[in-house]
């Protein structure tokens, strides 16, 4: 997609009407209490518009809805190829709508809107295109018996399940749970952020446009102990996917056990480790990658590298190319295509960040905040400092010289969390077994990512448990396993086993 300039991206903000009210039953509608809360744009502080609060019997209202829906199986038990037939359709009507998206996402999140057209966008889209491919593309199994018995082994949608987003990427986050969630047959009650929950109203309605029956996917906005709360302990929803810091993922566990047990699946916070070798090749490549991954969205990324543990000998010349590679990293107006990092997502959130940036004495790069625009920071620390072990979720990160590659690991694996890590080293047996030991959900090896579509995302210890985002392994959470066991013998009277 060819980009616009930031007048042109300006101009197409200020003539954008976007959907206010919660999506319940394939339509628009306020919260029964008429509450509402402002969607700000943590750029300007100004507010884009007045969002409804839904509360308790909001999602009462949307769980009857999506219930109805499951039971009746205008949804769950369509044909394999028609759910993908829809869900295609709504990837098409998304890309016929990918600048509108594309700016909406933009203005509610402070993400750029380079990353917002060129990234989250496609990706989106690409998402629930791949799950709708898988559908009937997914098999089920007949384990091996007696000839006189045939065993099966089918997948069922587990039901209505309870979809919870984080602010850091609305739409991307929206289509790694609504994929598959929709592709294994089940009815959704989705809560966005309130910070952000813009992009998921419009995805709803498209989604209706597309072909989706209503009860199907409902949103309803709101803030944590009035949505999300009643989720995690309304009793007639199946199962939990949640994704956000682990301080709110460990309640819902508390709300299911005090509930229905229902099934949770937590993707959570990280404290991700880059290690650096002092024979890894291609220093300013290095230099690239972790840039990259340190900054890229305001470093407001549950994978972002946050500490970069590097070999003594080559840490002055990695933190030299870094530096220099900062100095085409500006920090802006979100709109403006020149930005590399926009604002950060809400005054609360820039508090937060700004007060670790407090504790720091002297920063080798950044340091400083102008409102939500936090600069790319990076301080040489200790393990153990707060800046080393916190989840801060801004761009700023950690430098710790190590002197081995045992003390790297070490180093690495010390952290509550294990989503990602990454480590650079030109010896094949070192990376092999360094991406072994490291306690992390995804290691990559000489580059910075999460891999793509195709693999599974997820974490160890307090980055979270339960299931995998993207790749076949999705779907497994939104569906439970049946045996079918069938007796074949003529002698009706025979004793079953």
């Amino acid at each position: 997609m060819t980009l616009l300039t930031a007048e042109e991206y300006r101009a197409i903000a200020a003539d954008l009407t976007p959907p206010t009210t919660a999506y319940i039953d394939g339509g628009y509608r306020p919260a029964i209490s008429g509450k509402t809360f402002d969607s700000i744009n943590p750029a300007t502080g100004a507010v884009i518009a007045q969002v409804s609060a839904c509360g308790p019997e909001d999602v009462d209202v949307a769980v009857a809805k999506a219930r109805e829906a499951f039971d009746d199986g205008r949804w769950s038990r369509l044909h394999p190829s028609e759910r993908k037939n829809v869900l295609i359709r709504l990837a098409k009507l998304m890309t016929r709508n990918a600048r509108e998206l594309a700016v909406l996402e933009s203005i509610d999140s402070g993400k750029t809107i380079v990353d917002c057209e060129t990234v989250d966008v496609p990706e989106t889209i690409q998402c629930i295109k791949w799950h709708a491919e898988a559908i009937d593309k997914i098999y089920d199994s007949v384990s091996p018996a007696s000839d006189d018995h045939i065993a099966m082994v089918v997948r069922e949608p587990v039901g209505v399940v309870g979809l919870v987003l984080p602010w850091n990427f609305p739409l991307l986050m929206l289509a790694w749970k609504i994929g598959p969630a929709l592709a294994s047959g089940c009815s959704v009650v989705l809560k966005p952020a309130e910070e952000t929950s813009l992009t998921a109203l419009r995805v709803a309605e498209l989604a209706t446009e597309a072909g989706v029956p209503r009860g199907v996917f409902n949103v309803v906005p709101g803030l944590g102990p009035e949505v999300g709360e009643p989720m995690g302990r309304h009793m007639d929803i199946d199962m939990v996917s949640f994704t956000g810091s682990t301080q709110t993922g460990m309640k819902f566990l508390g709300y299911a056990a005090e509930s229905n047990a229902k099934e949770v699946v937590l993707e959570m916070g990280g404290k991700n480790p880059c290690i650096v070798m002092d024979d890894a090749e291609n220093i300013d490549r290095v230099a690239q990658h972790v840039v990259n991954g340190a900054f890229w969205n305001m470093g407001e990324n549950c994978s972002a590298i946050s500490r970069l543990i590097v070999h003594e000998d080559v840490k002055d010349a990695l933190l030299d190319r870094i530096t220099t590679h900062l100095k085409h990293w500006p920090v802006g107006d979100p709109l403006d295509p020149e930005s590399r990092q926009g604002a950060l997502v809400s005054r609360a959130h820039t508090a937060k960040v700004c007060s670790y940036l407090d504790q720091i004495d002297t920063a080798i790069v950044g340091g400083t905040a102008d409102g939500s625009f936090v600069s790319p920071t990076i301080v040489e620390t200790t393990p153990d400092n707060p800046l080393s072990q916190d989840e801060i979720f801004g761009p700023i990160l950690a430098v710790i010289p190590v002197r081995s590659f045992d003390e790297a690991i070490s180093v690495a694996n010390d952290t509550a969390y294990g989503l990602c890590a990454s480590i650079f080293t030109a010896n094949a047996k070192r990376a092999i077994r360094g991406a072994r030991m490291l306690r992390a959900g995804t290691v990559t090896v000489n580059s910075y990512g999460e891999g793509d579509i195709s693999t599974p995302f997820g974490g160890m210890k307090q980055s979270g448990f339960g299931g995998r985002d993207n790749g076949v392994q999705a779907h497994d959470q939104y569906t439970q396993i049946k045996t079918i066991w069938i007796d074949l013998t003529d002698d009706a009277d025979e004793a079953v086993e």
